[in-house]
């Protein structure tokens, strides 16, 4: 890694911005935010901002600078390289297009625990995103000496050249990993900020021993942590905000060999269709004043319309954890004694839970399975598999076989018990079963992370190879057997002989691993 310059970056930057505000709070960010025209407030307070054609992140346009450090490290097949050459010149006009332009600074960290963190500077142009991050990120400047310092230059308003830049398109997000240095232009989705460090982390950590996980986190009264793996919409979010358990954080994490630590201070929660009964405690923190409310609708009286997913479905509500009732401080935690992996399996084939072998734990990892349901997009006509390797593929720089055998080395040291949690469909794929309820998944995520299943009676799943509980206290027993639920068990049987088979062939693309197939032999 090279000794980059950060300092003399951000005073090149800065030194001719037209009026640069460092480490402003979260009621001076959201006053100026609205001030320049850039957000409205909610009536609760909430700052609620648009990002304009880009409600998510721009996978395409993502590139990580290939050089000597990242050649034969990154992992190619699932990311974009850009040229040294290219990336010089994007930095030279970067630095050119700040010029006269107020610029919002924040000094933050990732990284709960202090040997594993990363000071990050964030230079925007805009408030609500300066408000963002300090929501997002650990409120305190440090990260230590030069190696461990991040800087993101973050300006919407630019737009790449492709024929200069080596861009696709006018947005890019431009990760430099030996200088740990990003640019990103050419969109607002606020989420680009967060999963640019994200990425800088997972290049970096295993290095350090450390695992980076894309989870969510939390620790029950008896001291013992839980992690919670899941893409969007598998309930991640939900499940692990337990009113017994203390959340260590909501999205990302590191696993050291002395426990968990969280890299964020804040969370990023979905909030279409969020309700006071469902998620009372994300409802509540979506209504206090310094969130910021992503591409929300506001009602006539100015307050949130959670259910108008009508700019889309991908609405967001971003705070710190300290608006949560019930946190762990420090935001870190002891080893893990229970691992969950959430899928929402819209082929209503797999079992509501299921324990894993510390083999099967490193395929449905590496696999990141869940499922999108007919309609959710055009042409999506009936369910379709959605595999994303260690659940935040789009995030991980190395081969995902890099961060496998981390996993395999923790579960290994740790004797943590793993589990696959169904949230999706049973008695029948999407329009002809019913959704597992939210109610029935936090029985079933209770009694595994307490360890009430430990010593319960399994059977063998004769299609996937799985040990599934008997018997779970409070859940129907033909719940626990999807083909029960079933009216046509021919059907499920070439349903879950289907799944099967996309896992397998998902599997072949990343090469040879440890892992075996999913079915039983």
């Amino acid at each position: 890694m090279s000794n980059f310059d950060h300092t003399g970056l951000r005073a090149r930057v800065l030194g001719h911005a037209a009026a640069p505000s460092y480490n402003e709070g979260a009621a001076e960010l959201a006053r100026a935010a609205v001030v320049a025209g850039e957000a409205e407030q909610s009536a609760d307070g909430a700052i609620v901002a648009r990002t304009g054609i880009f409600t998510g992140r721009s996978a395409k346009d993502k590139f990580i600078v290939r050089d000597a450090a990242t050649t034969g490290t990154v992992w190619w097949q699932g990311n974009a390289a850009m040229a040294p050459e290219h990336f010089a010149v994007l930095l030279a006009d970067f630095e050119a297009a700040a010029h006269g332009r107020v610029l919002h600074v924040q000094e933050l960290h990732a990284g709960a625990d202090s040997r594993h963190r990363l000071g990050v500077t964030v230079i925007t142009e805009t408030a609500w995103h300066a408000l963002f991050i300090r929501n997002l990120l650990i409120r305190q400047a440090g990260g230590g000496d030069e190696a461990g310092q991040v800087t993101i230059l973050h300006l919407p308003s630019f737009r790449a050249d492709p024929r200069r830049h080596g861009t696709r398109s006018e947005t890019v997000v431009a990760l430099d990993m030996s200088r740990r240095l990003v640019l990103i232009g050419g969109t607002a989705y606020a989420g680009e900020i967060k999963k640019a460090v994200f990425s800088l982390f997972n290049f970096l950590a295993p290095a350090r021993d450390v695992l980076p996980m894309h989870c969510s986190a939390n620790i029950g009264p008896d001291g013992g942590t839980a992690l919670f793996f899941g893409l969007s919409g598998t309930g991640k979010t939900t499940l692990s905000s337990d009113p017994e358990r203390q959340l260590i954080g909501d999205d990302e994490h590191g696993w050291s060999r002395d426990g968990v630590f969280n890299l964020e201070g804040g969370c990023y929660a979905k909030t279409i269709r969020l309700s006071p009964e469902a998620e009372p405690a994300i409802f509540a923190a979506s209504r206090r004043a310094g969130t910021v409310l992503e591409n929300v609708v506001l009602g006539d009286d100015g307050v949130p319309d959670f259910d108008d997913g009508s700019l889309t479905e991908n609405t967001r509500a971003a705070y710190p954890l300290e608006a949560l009732d019930n946190i762990a401080a420090s935001g870190m935690g002891p080893t893990p004694k229970t691992v969950i992996f959430l899928t929402c399996d819209a082929f209503g084939v797999l079992p509501p839970i299921a324990r894993l072998t510390p083999e099967q734990a490193v395929y449905h990892f590496l696999s990141g399975y869940t499922a999108k349901v007919a309609g959710t997009e055009r042409g999506v006509t009936e369910p379709q598999a959605t595999f994303s390797a260690c659940f935040g593929a789009p995030f991980m720089a190395l081969h995902p076989n890099v961060y496998g055998q981390l996993l395999a080395e923790r579960l290994a040291q740790s004797g943590a018990r793993v589990w696959l949690v169904n949230t999706g469909w049973t008695g029948g794929g999407y329009g002809t079963g019913r959704r597992i309820d939210i109610a029935t998944s936090r029985r079933l995520v209770s009694a595994a992370v307490s360890g009430e299943l430990n010593a319960t009676a399994v059977r063998t799943d004769a299609a996937f190879g799985l040990e599934v509980p008997m018997t779970v206290s409070g859940i129907a027993p033909d719940l626990l057997d999807p083909r029960r639920t079933w009216k046509d068990s021919q059907a499920y049987d070439r349903q879950a002989s289907r799944l099967l088979a996309l896992f397998d062939e998902n599997f072949a693309k990343l090469g040879e691993t440890a892992a075996p197939r999913m079915a039983a032999e």
